[in-house]
């Protein structure tokens, strides 16, 4: 991959968790590896008072703590910091980020070219880049501009469309980046590689020899300390509606006519648009939201949802998702598939599970396994078949094997982190991993019946923390005699696991 132009990377909440925890490691790797620019600057942006020295320092101190940094590697790295302390709320401030900028530009040579990346809470997503507009930072006479923006996209479909309108009013849409660090995660790329790039795959992708499909993304912890955040989202919106929706959508997408940007996201809009409207009836039958209580697992005791800190003591929220829905077009008429996704499950795992019709021989089909293709996103990434053959012996039994492959079997020593891709794409104005705002709209206008649906309180039912979600979501399946996989944190296939 080429090296980006010089620029300027500006990023608002720099205080915050996420500079820390991951911008600012992502951005020391890709320098680490001499991914980044001859000539480039981080300027850090918020209200708490630093210096530049005491910013440098400061991010220095959490990179040697966190993560494996060589000292001199390091040292020149953080001569590439700057501050910049801002009120990001009033105007009239900006007038000192435009001063800083034009310094920063001078002394190293960026060539204007800056990307405003908002770390920051949602209800800045509108106010910074009016902000910016008023001192045209958002002109490309010189250079291009570019705004990151982290998810939540909106709330519902109107606050995204009301953000939708305040971002345009100040930024073109190519100058958008809306970023999912799912669409950035090597495995969830390998999808469209391991789809298109496989004659012998792709003949099979659709109705005539798919029975269903399972996605899952399940997780062990809890809300941690984030119940405050969690308390007034759920799983819905936190998982469901962005992450979940666009690893379906890479599942159901047609074949792109070239690998850039506008072509992939063409064909993930047109998938989404696909998605079968949800009605009331569906709700009823296709849908099962849960919330865990407290249980005890492998001899700790884990406390109920509503027990966690920051969280509301009759909370309704729901912390797990399960939906049965369908693609309405020529490829997937017919093809169920079953996606959830929780917090306190057994394990951390997120996997799409292919189920590929049984065999129609009357003599074979009796005692045949089913033949299932299970890709493995989070952790132990890889990609697993299940299928039969002869059992030793007299007779023509078919037995279950497997064939598997681990991404950490590649020789390769470097993988990018989801943060890295993004940042390095970001900067390279490659937008093809990054959400459209097409997209957006597509997936909220499919969630918000589920948003209307779940404010009903008897639409939620309790999970012991530690099991795999709600009795009712094996329903789901078992209405159409199938199971969930029940998958372990290594990559195996097994059909009881974690538990």
């Amino acid at each position: 991959m080429d090296k980006p132009e010089n620029n300027c990377i500006v990023i608002f909440g720099a205080s915050g968790d996420l500079t820390h925890r991951k911008l600012i490691p992502a951005f020391y790797h890709l320098y680490a590896n001499g991914q980044l620019p001859e000539e480039f600057a981080i300027l850090g942006v918020s209200r708490t008072a630093f210096s530049d020295l005491a910013f440098r320092e400061k991010l220095k101190q959490t990179l040697m703590t966190t993560e494996e940094v060589d000292e001199q590697t390091l040292e020149a790295f953080c001569q590439h910091l700057h501050y910049q302390a801002l009120n990001t709320a009033a105007v009239e401030d900006y007038a000192l980020l435009k001063e800083r900028l034009d310094r920063v530009d001078e002394q190293c040579h960026t060539n204007g070219n800056t990307t405003f990346y908002l770390a920051t809470p949602p209800s800045l997503y509108s106010v910074i880049p009016e902000n910016l507009a008023a001192y045209g930072l958002n002109d490309e006479s010189n250079g291009w501009k570019r705004l990151i923006v982290e998810k939540p996209f909106g709330y519902d479909l109107a606050s995204a469309q009301a953000l939708d309108q305040q971002l345009h009013r100040y930024f073109q849409e190519h100058q958008i980046y809306r970023i999912d660090h799912y669409l950035g995660k090597e495995t969830v790329q390998n999808l469209l590689v391991f789809r298109f790039a496989n004659g012998m795959f792709e003949p099979l992708w659709n109705r005539n020899f798919i029975d269903y499909v399972e996605i899952t993304a399940a997780e062990f912890l809890g809300v941690e300390e984030r119940g405050g955040y969690y308390d007034g989202a759920g799983a819905v919106r936190d998982m469901f509606q962005n992450h979940l929706l666009q690893v379906l959508a890479m599942v159901g997408m047609e074949p792109p006519a070239a690998i850039n940007a506008d072509s992939m996201r063409d064909e993930v809009v047109k998938v989404m648009n696909s998605f079968q409207p949800l009605s009331e009836q569906d709700l009823k039958q296709n849908l099962v939201l849960g919330q865990y209580t407290e249980s005890d697992v492998r001899g700790e005791h884990l406390p109920g949802y509503r027990d966690e800190q920051g969280v509301a003591s009759e909370s309704r929220t729901e912390t797990y998702v399960g939906l049965k829905m369908f693609i309405d077009n020529w490829r997937w008429s017919g093809v169920p598939f079953y996606v959830r996704t929780g917090k306190r499950l057994p394990t951390r795992v997120t996997e799409v599970v292919i189920h590929f019709k049984k065999t129609p021989h009357p003599v074979f089909s009796a005692n045949a396994p089913a033949n299932k293709l299970i890709i493995r996103i989070q952790p132990d990434e890889g990609i697993l078949m299940s299928f039969g053959l002869k059992k030793p012996g007299a007779g023509f039994e078919a037995k279950d094997v497997s064939m598997d492959f681990h991404y950490e079997s590649l020789e390769e020593t470097h993988m990018l982190t989801a943060y890295e891709r993004l940042l390095l794409d970001s900067m390279n104005g490659d937008a093809t991993l990054f959400a459209r705002t097409d997209a957006v709209k597509a997936c909220w206008k499919f969630v918000q019946p589920i948003l209307d649906y779940k404010e009903d309180p008897k639409h939620l039912y309790g999970y012991a923390a530690g099991t795999w979600g709600p009795k009712e979501a094996d329903a789901l399946l078992a209405g159409d005699k199938r199971e969930w996989r029940f998958p372990c944190k290594n990559l195996t296939n097994t059909d009881y696991c974690e538990l």
